[in-house]
């Protein structure tokens, strides 16, 4: 808590009025980082075009796991031992946004603007793809055997992913 305390530049007292113990901040830290995650998802229009709105929320994923990898893996082992700290988070504010998000891509579907997917796996396939670039770096620098273009990156998985979506 020290060293924390000193990283931040407030007392341990100060700190300990808002964190009791390491693993309020650790929690508040997860929390943090799926918020700023989730804020492309949530911008996710109704009413704009599927694939527009689709290109754009994967980008920015990426762009975000890219610019933070350590929260990315740090989720990433979080979520591996089993979410025992962000249970509550997952089963209740990411449940409903993903419900709101997947009833949004059930409407593009149904008015014929994307191809028929389950769109909750479209979802976790977005994820699977976005982060896996932050998690696993050292994988693919080499199997790439050179450091990964990120704007190659993005613009792969863009065209693998929304190509099988087009209606």
């Amino acid at each position: 808590m020290d060293q924390i305390a000193a990283k931040s530049e407030m007392s341990k007292p100060n700190l300990l009025y808002y964190f009791r113990r390491k693993e309020d901040i650790y929690v508040a830290l997860l929390e943090h980082t799926l918020s700023d995650w989730l804020e492309p998802l949530r911008e996710l229009n109704p009413a704009g075009d599927p694939l527009t709105e689709l290109a754009r929320y994967i980008t920015a994923k990426m762009q975000m796991s890219e610019a933070n990898p350590k929260a990315s893996r740090l989720f990433a082992n979080e979520v591996l031992h089993g979410a025992p700290m962000i249970e509550k988070f997952l089963k209740g504010p990411l449940r409903q946004l993903v419900a709101e998000k997947s009833h949004v891509i059930q409407s593009w579907i149904a008015a014929g603007k994307i191809a028929p997917v389950d769109p909750h796996h479209l979802i976790f396939a977005i994820w699977a793809v976005t982060q896996h670039y932050a998690d696993f770096s050292v994988q693919v620098d080499a199997v790439l055997g050179r450091r990964e273009d990120s704007k190659a990156a993005q613009k792969a998985v863009l065209e693998i992913l929304l190509r099988g979506l087009k209606a």
